[in-house]
């Protein structure tokens, strides 16, 4: 029998690690009556809450759309970090109010 530490940590394991500021794409299910297909969200992580679930911004034309996600959630498919940020706060609700060239966050070279 396994160490219970080792089994649990396998068994919750998330699917990506990121933070806040963070450019992600999410690929999650959508149900359409008897249809599943595959829809994407691209966006910027302004909060992260533990374990449980992320919120991800996203500007569709002027107009701002938030999107809170469960991390475990069995309809996400698959997290992309398209950019790392940098940002001083763990969450930037101050990112709602910036808009143009305000509302870029600096991102982390890779280097």
């Amino acid at each position: 029998m396994k160490n219970i530490k080792e089994y649990l940590s396998g068994k919750y394991k998330t699917k990506a690690a990121f933070k806040a500021g963070d450019t992600v794409n999410v690929d999650y299910e959508i149900k359409e009556g008897d249809k599943k297909r595959i829809q994407s969200f691209k966006g910027i992580i302004i909060k992260k809450q533990g374990n449980s679930t992320f919120t991800i911004r996203k500007f569709s034309g002027t107009i701002g759309v938030e999107r809170i996600f469960p991390i475990n959630s069995p309809i996400i498919k698959k997290i992309k970090i398209i950019l790392s940020g940098k940002v001083r706060r763990s969450k930037i609700y101050y990112f709602r109010n910036l808009r143009g060239k305000q509302a870029k966050i600096k991102s982390i070279s890779n280097y």
